[in-house]
């Protein structure tokens, strides 16, 4: 189980509901056959897509 800080996310977006859709929008993409961004990759696309915010491999648009 993934259990990031808030601080951690808050220095990505202020707003929890920016993360949750940059997070859920990834694991779509993921879902449908998108190759991971980071080398570390997980068995669930949104523990994946969390990595990948947290990483600073996904932005908001």
């Amino acid at each position: 189980m993934n259990n990031p800080s808030f601080k951690k996310l808050a220095e990505i977006s202020p707003s929890r509901y920016d993360i949750c859709m940059m997070v859920s929008k990834r694991a779509r993409r993921i879902v449908s056959g998108s190759a991971p961004l980071t080398e570390q990759v997980e068995a669930k696309p949104v523990t994946q897509a969390l990595n990948e915010v947290i990483e600073g491999k996904v932005t908001k648009k």
